[in-house]
């Protein structure tokens, strides 16, 4: 046997709150081999990117690392290594993709420059040279024209755009070690084959050991060699993916391998009236290129004359690839970005032309789950004063203790324990972010929601428990979603009609059983194939 790249030994971190001391991770062993794949799988909160970000010493002011903790890099003990060793580690031989593009990403420089810096710090060269790398990497990971993404910032680029900034950054210096904390979260089905295939190329070429932590086990099935399965912060087994796959020995990793979303969306009433209704909408985004003397300027449509209509009680799913203009779609009907043209109609009230105040009784109607929670949680606010934010603002609860019974509810609804109103975003993995995220949505009692990707975080047993949820609440409240996803197993499940767009445009449209079992295009087909066929990568 050759020597592990990386092992650990009984990592163990804790995290100081107000409400105690919560064990995150209890006693982690694994190791990787150069050249090999580790998935690590498990429920959200079970201590998968805790225990990697204690791999890379990032871990937050409030954690405590276990005094039996070990971490071995290439034979040495990195345990117990000073900021200043690590910093010569991290993005160099060491690198990692983040689960939240997003909140990894500085939002006040272009991503050119901050791919370009990754690789300036470790590999001394000039600016241009730099920025010529990040191009090419940019085209390694199927960015369309590079050339320009370079000078764009991160609020201008889809979830998808981000996320593979995210891997061009993580591979810049060619790292003898990849931790990729759920690296194709955010990226439709097709890229998502497109990209793994990516990273499996170049770990080969440069004899690159991964750690994939996904809840995704169609992935991990195609691209791992062992798998660690952890639940409540311990490793529950561990072995080849083949033995894991064919014949697992732990209840829950047997209940893991038998998720899958399933079931249809309750029957629609006919007669239901439109809540949400969109007409001839469009949005473009001007972007801008080139050299100080060359500069140029190109629009970009991003929403291309589209018509809509959602019933009450009615959830319709928006599917296509990453920057199809899925999520600018639902952000211009909500109000929450500006179009350049079309009517958008609520309730049979004309709300297009209304400005932000007088937008401001309609809010608690019309709420939104975004695609990136910890981005849109205050990270300085309890959980319970995040949620009760909204209700203080609408007027909704005649006391302080009525609002906490409301926020409480609202924990309920989304599996979250009524303890977590006391604790910050920052202590909760990406799914349980997500969770709440839609608790807040769900605390002010709305007619319509926008669900941007609300189950992209979260893992298979999870993501059933969350389609169940929205099933429920939707037949009891007679609620409205748009709901934004790449999964098109998800949306086959709760979602009543479908659109699917490419490049800004609708390209078929009609009841979702119809459009992903028998697509009328070549398009739709290759989505459904990519969701629900096996894809080699």
């Amino acid at each position: 046997m050759t020597e592990p790249l990386l092992k650990i030994e009984n990592v163990a971190v804790d995290f100081r709150t107000a409400t105690g001391l919560v064990r995150a991770v209890r006693g982690v062993s694994y190791d990787v081999a150069r050249g090999e794949t580790l998935a690590v799988v498990g429920e959200s909160g079970s201590g998968k990117s805790v225990t990697a970000r204690a791999i890379m010493s990032m871990l937050a002011d409030n954690a405590q690392v276990g005094p039996e903790t070990k971490i071995w890099f290439q034979g040495q003990d990195i345990s117990e290594y000073s900021e200043a060793q690590m910093l010569r580690l991290r993005g160099d031989r060491i690198s990692m993709i983040f689960q939240e593009p997003l909140t990894s990403l500085n939002p006040i420089y272009k991503v050119g420059d901050q791919v370009a810096e990754i690789i300036q710090i470790h590999r001394p060269m000039p600016k241009q040279q730099a920025l010529d790398e990040v191009v090419q990497l940019f085209r390694e990971v199927q960015l369309p024209d590079p050339e320009a993404r370079i000078n764009q910032y991160p609020h201008e680029m889809s979830g998808g755009q981000r996320q593979r900034v995210m891997i061009a950054m993580a591979l810049a210096n060619k790292p003898d070690l990849l931790i990729a904390d759920e690296p194709t979260t955010a990226l439709d089905v097709t890229v998502q084959a497109e990209i793994l295939s990516l990273l499996k190329a170049l770990q080969k070429s440069h004899n690159m050991a991964v750690i994939l932590i996904t809840h995704d086990l169609t992935v991990v099935e195609k691209t791992s060699d062992k798998v660690v399965v952890m639940r409540y912060g311990e490793v529950v087994e561990h072995g080849t993916t083949k033995d894991i796959f064919s014949n697992p020995q732990h209840p829950y990793t047997k209940h893991l391998l038998a998720s899958d979303p399933k079931g249809t969306p309750d029957p629609l009433d006919p007669d239901a009236a439109a809540l949400m209704q969109a007409t001839n909408m469009r949005v473009a985004f001007r972007i801008s290129h080139g050299g100080f003397f060359s500069r140029q300027k190109t629009d970009i449509a991003a929403v291309n004359d589209i018509s809509c209509a959602i019933r009450r009680g009615e959830t319709l799913g928006i599917v296509g690839e990453s920057g199809s203009g899925k999520t600018t779609l639902g952000m211009a009907m909500i109000k929450l970005l500006d179009a350049n043209a079309g009517q958008i109609h609520f309730d049979g009230q004309r709300i297009d032309h209304l400005s932000r105040r007088d937008m401001r009784p309609l809010r608690p109607r019309i709420q939104v789950v975004f695609q990136d929670p910890f981005s849109s949680l205050n990270p300085r606010m309890i959980i319970r004063q995040i949620i009760e934010e909204g209700l203080i603002v609408n007027g909704i609860g005649a006391s302080t203790a009525e609002r906490q019974e409301l926020v409480g509810r609202a924990l309920d609804d989304v599996q979250m324990p009524r303890d977590a109103m006391n604790r910050f975003p920052h202590e909760f993995s990406g799914g349980q972010r997500q969770r709440l995220a839609i608790a807040r949505a769900l605390s002010l009692n709305p007619e319509f929601i926008l669900l941007d990707e609300p189950t992209s975080a979260l893992d298979l047993s999870i993501q059933a428990q969350i389609i169940d949820l929205l099933r429920d609440l939707r037949a009891k409240h007679d609620l409205s979603y748009m709901f934004i996803s790449h999964d098109l197993k998800v949306v086959k499940a709760l979602c009543h009609n479908v659109i699917v767009m490419q490049h800004g445009n609708v390209i078929e449209t009609g009841p979702t059983s119809r459009v992903l079992e028998h697509p009328q295009t070549a398009y739709t087909q290759r989505l459904v194939d990519a969701a629900f066929n096996v894809i080699s990568a």
